[in-house]
């Protein structure tokens, strides 16, 4: 058997070496456009930034290794032109010596990843304005920016490598303003786990524009010029565009394969193609969604590696082994914090019409008792009826990554807020409390769910009237420093004794610093016959950051 495989990066690579193992004869041909393969796409920006020191640490391996170890064919710098899939071939062009030549196969796979958006602005091609999607980007943007250390860097997208590289030339010494056309950073997360990162931003003194659209680009002497629509013009030594990616479909759609809503490379459980005899993997396919059964697509190292394997056993092993789909479970660094998603938010589950409930809160990192507890937020998206686990956000620091995986262990096993409750965690003080954030998750929804506690969100405070009552339950002295305006202070401990003046025909909304001494005031209330009784889910905190970066969006 012959096997052709496309793209020699996460999908590709994993794909080959699996097939190796399964098949020893089998001969096996990988085609890479670029000068590498196998190499550490998600470390890049971290090389620019000096986090990792030696540039070979980025390649997991080289072309003529994999041919050791493997004895796989690797042709680097050759590009895939056209597939035949009647003849069963393809035309590649060696982009070094531009010899063409065919190449038969049995069954094909194509891996050939996303490319970066470059919209078709005035200006956009001008030196000094980079897109980084592979180690030849990385090289020229490092050599780059080694010359303008103390130098002003404008990214243009807030997406995840657009904060990772914000963050990095900002440990250069470098200037950065970040440039948004939505109203928030990190279009997967909801505003208000999106609001605590940017808050988180400010504070590093990075300029984060929302609600801002780049025009073009200037040459201004030895410098740039960034044109906004709505804005004076910001003055550059260094741009990145991160805007986005898009599947890269341009051998498929030459080849007659179909492709689908999500303008992917339509694939089956089996990750074939709409020709049987071609396999796709990676950022360029898309598939079926397990939550909300709309077709996705998904730009991430971990899913495309699985695919890979899962293609392979069904090439020389029989279609057997079917693919789940992915969750889009995603993590990024951003200066101290770690903030991540998996699942559905709750912006994209009402898009996508399916009913839910949110729940926000926020807990220590470890035991409060044990020194450097930080304080870490989950926000989590559950069905009203059976409380199966949609998705989830959290935002923190240290233990933020463990919580994540937990939690998208439970979204992919279409898990419930009941597994979190009960879900059983490694317990010493210096990394966690004997109830555990996730747990508290599934308290609070629990609670929700079964209507023991009822919420109201951040946004909604603004909707109330003068007919409501507002009542802050915490102390005296946090009251003082700061709260929701046309608030009353009627601190938790005090309120058996002070209820009796409260009308019982009105409204009444309870707030404290981040959730629990407002539920046990609503408690209180509730088993003393006030009926309407709600909490401001995420209490002050989340209302004081959510209200400032609502303001400055």
């Amino acid at each position: 058997m012959k096997y052709i495989i496309v793209g020699a990066v996460a999908g590709g690579a994993s794909t080959a070496a699996r097939l190796r193992r399964l098949d020893e004869h089998a001969e096996i041909v990988v085609f890479e456009k670029g000068e590498y393969m196998s190499y550490a796409n998600c470390g890049l920006p971290y090389y620019i930034g000096d986090v990792i020191k030696e540039r070979n640490k980025l390649f997991v391996q080289t072309a003529s290794a994999f041919n050791l170890r493997f004895n796989i064919d690797v042709r680097i710098r050759t590009e895939v032109i056209s597939i035949d899939p009647v003849k069963k071939t393809i035309s590649a062009k060696n982009l070094q010596t531009g010899l063409l030549y065919e190449e038969s196969y049995d069954k094909l796979v194509l891996s050939p990843g996303a490319e970066p958006i470059r919209p078709p602005l005035p200006g956009i091609t001008l030196p000094g304005i980079f897109t980084l999607r592979n180690v030849t980007d990385t090289d020229y943007i490092k050599a780059y920016v080694d010359q303008r250390k103390t130098g002003h860097a404008v990214i243009v997208g807030a997406g995840f490598i657009g904060l990772e590289m914000a963050e990095n030339l900002h440990a250069l010494g470098m200037h950065v303003t970040i440039i948004e056309m939505g109203p928030q950073i990190l279009a997967p997360l909801d505003f208000t786990m999106a609001a605590l990162v940017q808050n988180h931003i400010r504070g590093k003194g990075v300029d984060l524009k929302l609600n801002s659209t780049v025009s073009g680009f200037e040459k201004d002497e030895a410098r740039l010029k960034v044109l906004l629509k709505d804005d004076q013009p910001i003055s550059a030594d260094v741009v990145i565009l991160s805007i986005g990616v898009r599947p890269d479909t341009k051998l498929a759609v030459t080849a007659g394969l179909q492709l689908g809503t999500a303008k992917g490379i339509l694939v089956n459980e089996f990750l074939q193609t709409s020709n049987p005899d071609i396999y796709a993997v990676g950022d360029a396919i898309e598939f079926t969604n397990p939550i909300t059964g709309i077709s996705m697509n998904t730009y991430l190292a971990g899913p495309a590696n699985k695919q890979g394997r899962i293609c392979a056993n069904n090439i020389a092993l029989g279609n057997n082994f079917k693919y789940g789909g992915a969750i889009n479970t995603a993590i990024v660094k951003v200066f101290d914090m770690t903030v991540g998603a998996t699942g559905i938010s709750s912006k994209h589950l009402t898009a996508a019409k399916i009913g839910h409930m949110v729940s926000t809160t926020h807990s220590g990192s470890h035991a409060g008792y044990y020194p450097d507890s930080k304080q870490m937020s989950i926000q989590i998206t559950f069905a009203p009826d059976s409380g199966r686990l949609y998705g989830s956000q959290v935002a923190g620091f240290e233990g933020s990554d463990k919580r994540l995986d937990i939690l998208a262990s439970i979204v992919k096993a279409a898990g419930t807020i009941y597994d979190l409750a009960e879900f059983e965690h490694a317990y010493a003080p210096p990394y966690s409390s004997a109830k555990d954030p996730v747990n508290i998750a599934g308290f609070v929804a629990e609670n929700i769910l079964q209507k023991r506690l009822r919420v109201v969100y951040w946004n909604d405070v603004a909707k109330l009237t003068g007919e409501d009552l507002l009542i802050d339950v915490r102390s005296p002295e946090e009251y003082a420093s700061g709260s929701i305006p046309n608030a009353v202070n009627i601190p938790v401990d005090e309120l058996r004794k002070t209820m009796t003046t409260l009308p019982k025909n009105k409204n009444i909304y309870i707030f404290c610093q981040v959730g629990l001494r407002g539920y046990l005031a609503q408690r209180i209330l509730v088993q003393n016959g006030y009926e309407n009784v709600r909490n401001v889910s995420g209490g002050y905190a989340l209302w004081n950051v959510c209200n400032k970066e609502s303001q400055l969006a």
